[in-house]
């Protein structure tokens, strides 16, 4: 009967046959692996990652860590490639074509239609002799001694080094083509950082006559029914302009009260906030973040250069935003 300890003794195993074949790719990681990058990044239409089984999910994945890093890159089933997806890959294309025995019948089945057609071929392979490593460009080794699977059956501890040596491919790309936080925003704009590097006030300001303001002179009673209309926790103050010439908050208001003030015979003038902090609408939402968490606000009106409202944003926009 297996134990608890048996488990965590077998899982330790796992981990440590995995990690000693992901140390045996060091010294591999040499010419070949240079000139598959040189391929791939001289590449005038896309990478196309072809395998079946194990090495197809494997496949999935690289093809996807390569798109969302900068190198243009999706994946074609072999067998299904056979019956009509033949038409996704054009002779610009560089074909990564992953089988741990090289011997994959669909894949080799391709090898001389990706020929015929002038797409170059790079190879992921445990057998460097094997017919798919022969036929292609360059092959990338990513044999293993053995599977983690007890019987060395299942693929393991290839499909692992087939993963890593991906990775590998993928970052020294991102790398040679300069690839920035902001481009990787750009093939994430539904996630959080995508969010933070992409998102600018304007996207999610309150405009119009959502905007709370209210005119120099007004009694505060009156601000503060505006505080209420909008549902900011504050408002603008603005001239007979139209020009923000300060700010009233819900912590103005508390400090106002505790001083004694009667809301119905004080002026806004008396109690608001002057030269209070502003932005531009074009900035991001996460600068947005920052500059209230720097001055310990929880609002701020947005102006144009010749300050005039244009818009408002407070900390609850940001967090619906998913800024924060």
């Amino acid at each position: 009967m297996t134990t608890d300890q048996n488990f965590a003794e077998i899982g330790r195993r796992t981990i440590q046959i995995e990690r000693d074949a992901i140390n045996a790719l060091l010294p591999r990681i040499g010419e070949a692996f240079s000139k598959a990058c040189r391929l791939m990044l001289e590449c005038r239409g896309r990478i196309v990652v072809v395998g079946m089984g194990k090495s197809g999910h494997i496949a999935r994945k690289i093809s996807a860590t390569l798109a969302s890093t900068g190198t243009p890159a999706f994946f074609v089933h072999p067998g299904e490639a056979s019956h009509g997806d033949m038409g996704m890959i054009t002779a610009g294309d560089v074909v990564l074509a992953i089988s741990n025995s090289g011997e994959t019948a669909e894949v080799l089945t391709l090898l001389p239609l990706f020929k015929r057609m002038g797409a170059a071929v790079i190879s992921m392979s445990g057998k460097p002799t094997s017919t798919l490593a022969r036929a292609a460009e360059v092959n990338l080794d990513t044999g293993v001694d053995k599977e983690a699977c007890p019987l060395d059956l299942a693929p393991t501890s290839s499909t692992t080094t087939q993963l890593v040596m991906g990775d590998a491919l993928a970052i020294a790309l991102l790398e040679a083509r300069g690839f920035t936080a902001e481009d990787f925003a750009f093939s994430h704009p539904g996630g959080a950082l995508g969010r933070r590097l992409l998102l600018k006030v304007q996207d999610i300001m309150h405009e119009g006559s959502r905007i709370p303001a209210v005119p120099k002179g007004v009694r505060l009673g009156e601000a503060l029914l505006e505080m209420t209309r909008k549902g900011l926790g504050m408002t603008s103050i603005i001239d007979e302009n139209r020009v923000v010439v300060g700010i009233f908050t819900d912590g103005d208001l508390r400090r106002a009260l505790d001083q004694g003030v009667d809301p119905r015979n004080t002026t806004i003038d008396e109690v608001m906030t002057v030269k209070c902090t502003t932005i531009m609408p074009d900035i991001l939402a996460a600068e947005a973040l920052k500059i209230m968490d720097d001055r310990k606000i929880n609002a701020l009106i947005c102006v144009d250069e010749q300050r005039h409202a244009v818009g408002a944003i407070n900390m609850h926009d940001l967090l619906k935003a998913g800024v924060v």
